[in-house]
Order: structure tokens, then C-alpha cells, then sequence
């Protein structure tokens, strides 16, 4: 899905929590944004998953103009949020089927499903309520949730920070990448630089709103051995303490 953000500003009651955001993205990338709290990237998320709307700007999917209405374009991206919403009585079997009638897809393969389970570490734990479930526990059932799914596009608002173990997160960095070759789009947010280095094929980092940097991983600093996205980081907020 090729994505076309233009001039998008969202404004919370006095804030403007983006402004004038413009970037286009190709399908087939892992896209990394980042930025300081409060920066905008949940915001930005949220607008690219119809969650809220753009106070100025639009978003094209594929060239189409992209609002909250249009169903047929929400059902191909799936947003998870860094506590997902469920339905505390319902059990992650229940909360893959309920997402999968919500996304009219075909019923999945039982044996999939358990493989992706299985693979999460929460096979055991199919017929537990997602009320009693740890962060991490919870984060894994959406996960595998958006696994079954598998939307063009994938948005993730924090999934290294989310509560999952180092094997959770090992194997979603491994299905994002195979999702990007399939030719699907991963965007998500993220604070540990040392990840979003090497993880990223493209990494955007907003700044009090607005989109200050974007390029490849990597180009961003010169290449390998030259520096490192936390200089870069570094270098605009001295840039910014000098105006």
C-alpha cells in the first residue's frame, strides 16, 4: 500500500500535536518514527489508522483519500496500540475470531493460528480472559491478532515497549520483515535508537510536531561507522537550543 501523508496538522483544544506533516511511503519498508515525548507520533498513528481526524492535511492510500468512513480501506491496515483495547471476558481465541468476522476474512487455519500462538509463548493461554493477562501477555494476543489478520498495512504504536519478553519481541522484528518483503508496510513508533537502527529500513523522527528528518537507516548518519542516530538526535536539539 503506498501512503501519501499531506500537510496533515492536528490541533488538541490550544496544541497543535502535528503540524504541516507531509511524507510519502512505498510499500515493502519497516518505517521507524521517533521522536521525544510528546513529539506527535502516537497522534500521527492514530490519524493513519482513522482514529482521529486531521484538524488540516489529508492521507491517500494507494491514491485514495482516506476517512474514517471508508471501510473497505480501513479493513486493509490494522492499528495496535501499545494497550490494545479488548474485551476483558473474551479469550484470545475469542478476540482473533471477533477480529477476523471485523475484518471479513476468511475463517483462519486452526493450525496457523496455534502456530502463532505457539510462537508468542501464550499457546497455553488461548482460553484465558484478556482481563487477566499481564501487559505483555495482552500486547502478544493483539499481536497475534494482527499476525492472523496480516493487513497491507501494519501500524504499532510501541511494541518494543509493550510488555512482551525478548523472544515476543524477536518474533515480531522477524514477521515485520518477512511482512515487508511480502510487500506489506510496518510503521511503528519506538524510543530504543539501538533498534530502530538496525531494524528500520526507513526512520522519520518528529519534533514538537512537525517532521524534521526522514530517510533511510543509515543515511541519516552517513553510513556505518560514522555516526549514529542518537548523534543525530543529539544534533537537533543543539540545533534547536541555538535559535
Amino acid at each position: 500500500m503506498q501512503i501519501r501523508i499531506n500537510k496533515v496538522s492536528k490541533k488538541f483544544n490550544s496544541v497543535w500535536a502535528l503540524e504541516e506533516v507531509s511524507l510519502d511511503l512505498e510499500p515493502g519498508q519497516v518505517v521507524g518514527v521517533l521522536g521525544a515525548n510528546g513529539a506527535g507520533k502516537t497522534t500521527l498513528l492514530n490519524c493513519l489508522a482513522g482514529i482521529v481526524v486531521p484538524s488540516r492535511g489529508r492521507i491517500y492510500y494507494d491514491g485514495e483519500e482516506f476517512r474514517r468512513g471508508k471501510m473497505e480501506l480501513r479493513r486493509r491496515l490494522m492499528f495496535l496500540p501499545d494497550l490494545p483495547m479488548a474485551f476483558a471476558r473474551m479469550n484470545v481465541l475469542q478476540h482473533i475470531a471477533m477480529c477476523v468476522r471485523l475484518f471479513e476474512r476468511p475463517e483462519p487455519d486452526a493450525t496457523k493460528v496455534a502456530k502463532i500462538l505457539d510462537q508468542l509463548n501464550i499457546l497455553a493461554l488461548a482460553g484465558m480472559p484478556l482481563g487477566t493477562m499481564s501487559r505483555g501477555q495482552l500486547y502478544k494476543s493483539g499481536l497475534a491478532a494482527l499476525l492472523v489478520i496480516d493487513p497491507e498495512l501494519w501500524i504499532l504504536d510501541e511494541p518494543l515497549a509493550s510488555g512482551m519478553d525478548p523472544m515476543g519481541i524477536a518474533y515480531f522484528k522477524r514477521e515485520s520483515k518477512s511482512a515487508a518483503a511480502r510487500g506489506r508496510t510496518v510503521v511503528y513508533t519506538t524510543q530504543i535508537l539501538e533498534i530502530a537502527e538496525n531494524f528500520s529500513d526507513r526512520i522519520c523522527v518528529l519534533d514538537h510536531g512537525g517532521l524534521r528528518l526522514t530517510g533511510k537507516a543509515g543515511e541519516l548518519w552517513g553510513g556505518e561507522g560514522k555516526g549514529s542516530l542518537e548523534q543525530v538526535l543529539l544534533d537537533l536539539r543543539d540545533q534547536d537550543s541555538m535559535r
